[in-house]
């Protein structure tokens, strides 16, 4: 069997805009017709590319002397720009195989969204500051969460290495349950 290759191409855009959802179920279940739109790259070696974005935006107010931010934060996959390669995935298990990947990024993206709300909310910020520093928080959690997507990419071999990827579906859930039990812990103070 051909060794399966896939590719996430993590496109990760942080515009401080209004109007997001603020709070989702979980990760978006990929399916290759609702998510996967875009026109593939030809020249590209991998047989799919999964983008996804994550816009934050939050309100602020000064209390007593203490900022007090409002979130919006969303998770998306931009359907226009994720593809599969069709002619590259007609046995079922490829697909399966492929798809699986691709979700573990959705999951890794979930991730990054309830660690957003929880550190973003949780902070205290300086009512002279208040700006840079979240802006220099969101920095920090968007490079943390883009290496953690390129590195689930390089050690799963973008999916074929089926060892790794049991390695990092295991990582993925570890990673989930540590966010939700962090935010329990928060919403419990």
């Amino acid at each position: 069997m051909k060794k399966l290759t896939a590719l996430l191409f993590f496109c990760l855009i942080i515009p401080l805009t209004f109007g997001f959802k603020q709070d989702t179920p979980g990760p978006v279940q990929l399916d290759w017709q609702t998510h996967f739109k875009g026109k593939a790259d030809a020249r590209s070696p991998f047989f799919a590319l999964t983008s996804m974005t994550w816009q934050y935006s939050y309100e602020s107010t000064v209390y007593r002397n203490r900022v007090v931010i409002k979130l919006k934060n969303e998770v998306s996959v931009d359907k226009g720009r994720s593809w599969v390669k069709w002619d590259k995935i007609k046995d079922p298990q490829v697909s399966a195989d492929l798809l699986h990947h691709e979700q573990g990024h959705a999951d890794i993206q979930n991730i990054l969204f309830m660690e957003a709300e929880r550190v973003l909310k949780n902070r205290t910020y300086s009512v002279n500051n208040y700006k840079a520093q979240i802006s220099q928080l969101a920095n920090e959690i968007s490079n943390y969460f883009d290496t953690m997507q390129r590195n689930y990419d390089d050690e799963t071999e973008h999916g074929s290495n089926h060892k790794m990827q049991a390695r990092w579906d295991q990582i993925i859930m570890d990673k989930t349950e540590e966010s939700r039990a962090a935010s329990l812990a928060d919403s419990a103070k």
